[in-house]
């Protein structure tokens, strides 16, 4: 018999909150945004390196403001997402609590990681171009060369509302400032093949199949592709070229998964246990390795696929800066009326 997302939700709240009251120092309760696949292999190396047992709540939205409303009484340990808008979110609304870790200041570099402490980077991913392989010869090599009317008709996105994409826009308001960002986004907008829409893979698949020329998306959903078992989807990914474009006086757009522990957490040393488990060398290389994402730790391997599309040049606008400017880059998305 098969459940729906939203009867295992709640059969998983309802474990998670009876259980919670009983709960010894041997459990860490994570809600999280990843897909459950991205995540299992890790915590269970984890359960399996310290006997801990993790119970998880998954979902799409929400929550961060359910931790919120849960309040002292939150079983929540730690919340770990896929975006820094997320976890900046969650240091705005009081939600995350400042970690003292030797562990993690030493593996983490600072700039992935909150000044106070509040959040964490776990991995990273860069925001790219997708360039149609039998069809650009001459890719764009900056993010603002998605403005050049030569693509006029050319290209496929999202949504410009997408976390992903508001954080791109978010560090081209710091290099640009806003009213030439405003300018770059029209730009954009009136290069597009369709109106935005789904997701990274469908910018693949509509690159595939002659809709557009080139788009934007995530490396790790390449990565993904182009290891699919499923042969009509690897052939989206083996159709595009991966460039990893730059802003013309800065870097590659590189965003992060990452974590905090919940401000009433109640296992602490728990969660901060995972969390310096999770910047270990085989940690890093296994969650890096099944979300076909970039370590934050110095010195482990890339998986090899994505280290196949070259080394990114990191951005040199600071996570904090892009998600200070996230409310703008959505305002300026609204303003130009990106996605009608």
């Amino acid at each position: 018999m098969t459940t729906t997302p939203t009867a295992r939700l709640a059969a998983a709240a309802f474990f998670l909150v009876a259980g919670a009251s009983a709960a010894s120092a041997q459990s860490l309760n994570i809600y999280t945004y990843r897909q459950p696949e991205l995540v299992k292999p890790v915590f269970d190396a984890f359960t399996a390196a310290t006997g801990v047992k993790i119970n998880t709540i998954f979902a799409t939205a929400g929550l961060e403001e359910r931790i919120r409303t849960e309040g002292a009484a939150s079983p929540a340990d730690l919340l770990l997402v896929e975006d820094i808008g997320r976890l900046q979110n969650a240091v705005d609304i009081g939600i995350a609590r400042p970690v003292d870790s030797a562990v993690l200041g030493k593996a983490i570099p600072a700039h992935l990681r909150d000044p106070a402490n509040l959040w964490f980077a776990l991995t990273q991913r860069a925001r790219v171009i997708y360039a149609a392989k039998a069809r650009v010869a001459d890719p764009p090599k900056t993010y603002e060369d998605l403005a050049d009317p030569k693509w006029k008709g050319k290209i496929c996105i999202r949504s410009g509302q997408h976390v992903y994409n508001v954080a791109l826009f978010a560090a081209g308001v710091q290099h640009m400032g806003a009213e030439k960002a405003m300018g770059w986004l029209k730009g954009i907008k009136a290069n597009l093949a369709k109106k935005p829409s789904g997701g990274d893979r469908d910018v693949a698949k509509d690159i595939a199949a002659g809709v557009c020329d080139i788009g934007l998306g995530n490396t790790y959903y390449m990565g993904g592709l182009l290891n699919e078992k499923d042969a009509a989807k690897r052939a989206w990914g083996e159709a595009v070229r991966v460039v990893l474009p730059t802003f013309r006086d800065g870097g590659t757009n590189m965003n992060i998964s990452g974590a905090i522990v919940a401000r009433h957490a109640p296992h602490k040393a728990d969660a901060v246990r995972f969390l310096e488990f999770m910047v270990s060398p085989e940690a890093q290389r296994l969650y890096a390795e099944v979300n076909y994402e970039y370590p934050v730790v110095a010195g482990v391997p890339v998986e090899k696929t994505i280290a196949s599309f070259g080394e990114p040049k990191p951005d040199n606008v600071p996570l904090a800066a892009i998600a200070g400017l996230r409310k703008q880059a959505s305002e300026l998305v609204d303003v130009v009326g990106f996605d009608n």
